[in-house]
């Protein structure tokens, strides 16, 4: 894996025709994200100029208080390194919520942010949020994952993580196979970031599928650097002890290991504010508001599905009752919500996400994931004139 560089050296001044590019004040730089303070002023608009920055591929903006939300907007446009050119304005996403219990929530300097938006190899930004009232502290995160020298092609690892000490599903429950991951040690988590040991609950009793909104104008071999990129998001920027998610899905099918702590473990997520606990996670890399998902990204999505939720011998086209943990914005603390076993991100949370398209394919995936733990019966012989010909008999 290519070491994730640090940078150490702040946006170069230059001034290119009517942009005006500008040194950004108060730079600074941690393992592979490198920041840019929004200067404070209006309280209900803020920008940063065009400028020149270190290299990076992808970008969101934090605020200080983690429980304070962007009551409006916040648009990025990014300059390719490659071709020089400027590209069109584009919206992050806000619906974002910090974690309501474990390590993430109570670690020291957990910040509110957007959704991450990949680019592609870049090297200059402007940014202008606008809303109602703004939080304090904006910063835009310029998050590198491959130190600058672009992406870092990583295939699947067979065999898939596998925790030695893992039993077989619970007895009586679907038994889907597990499906082919790729583990972190192949995308290129660095370890040394995560500094709590992951959180346990009791079972798994659904699973939230997510997108990770941002572009769909991706290729496959990307999509490690962007899983290293929503990691680096979410550790140095919004200063969770791990990635949010416990799989991550790309348009080409392939499935990443996300949180630590093992895949067939229930591993306390950071995911859906108010149902973390007893719940696991799947993040479509890409934005389904308005594309399409692939029929590979569904089958994989279902299979991961079937597998996790067989684990504890649970139908994955059923239903299960859960316990909000917080107030949400949808639902109340305490409040019981009777959810699909696989369901949508907007199902526990007030928000767009997976996309109204993802959101629509749900019921397929449902479907794929009940076929998936079934034996697979054989064809019928043929029966007729000739047939015994076709048997060979």
């Amino acid at each position: 894996m290519t070491r994730l560089l640090l940078h150490t050296a702040v946006a170069t001044a230059l001034a290119v025709g009517a942009l005006g590019l500008t040194q950004p004040a108060r730079a600074s730089s941690s393992d592979g994200v490198h920041t840019l303070r929004v200067p404070d002023g209006d309280p209900h608009e803020r920008s940063l100029a065009p400028r020149t920055t270190e290299p990076f591929s992808m970008i969101g903006v934090t605020w200080d208080d983690p429980d304070a939300a962007l009551d409006g907007t916040a648009q990025v446009r990014t300059r390719s390194r490659e071709s020089g050119e400027w590209g069109a304005w584009h919206a992050l996403d806000t619906d974002v919520r910090t974690p309501e219990t474990g390590p993430d929530r109570h670690r020291a300097g957990v910040r509110g942010g957007t959704q991450p938006l990949w680019t592609g190899p870049s090297d200059g930004v402007q940014v202008r949020v606008s809303g109602a009232r703004l939080p304090e502290g904006l910063r835009v995160e310029l998050v590198d994952p491959d130190g600058g020298s672009g992406p870092v092609h990583t295939t699947v690892v067979e065999p898939d993580v596998v925790d030695p000490a893992a039993g077989g599903p619970a007895a009586g429950g679907p038994t889907a196979e597990r499906p082919a991951v790729t583990p972190r040690s192949a995308w290129g988590a660095d370890e040394s970031l995560v500094k709590d040991p992951p959180t346990y609950t009791t079972d798994t009793q659904a699973m939230f599928v997510h997108h990770t909104a941002g572009t769909n104008d991706y290729t496959c071999e990307e999509s490690a650097s962007i899983v290293r990129g929503v990691f680096l998001y979410h550790v140095r920027s919004n200063g969770w002890n791990d990635i949010g998610y416990h799989f991550l899905v790309d348009k080409c099918g392939t499935v990443f290991e996300g949180r630590a702590g093992g895949i067939d473990k229930p591993v306390l997520g950071a995911h859906t504010y108010g149902f973390n606990a007893a719940t696991s996670s799947v993040s479509v890399l890409g934005d389904y508001t308005t594309a399409t998902t692939s029929t590979a990204a569904r089958e994989s999505v279902a299979k991961v599905a079937a597998w996790k939720l067989g684990l504890y011998g649970l139908d994955p086209t059923g239903t299960t009752v859960l316990t909000a943990g917080a107030d949400n914005g949808k639902y109340k603390l305490g409040q019981k919500v009777t959810l699909h076993r696989i369901s949508g991100h907007r199902d526990g949370y007030p928000t767009a996400c997976p996309g109204q398209n993802l959101y629509d394919d749900l019921p397929e995936i449902r479907t794929l994931a009940g076929n998936a733990g079934k034996p697979t019966e054989p064809a019928p012989e043929p029966t007729g004139p000739g047939a015994e010909d076709v048997l060979g008999r």
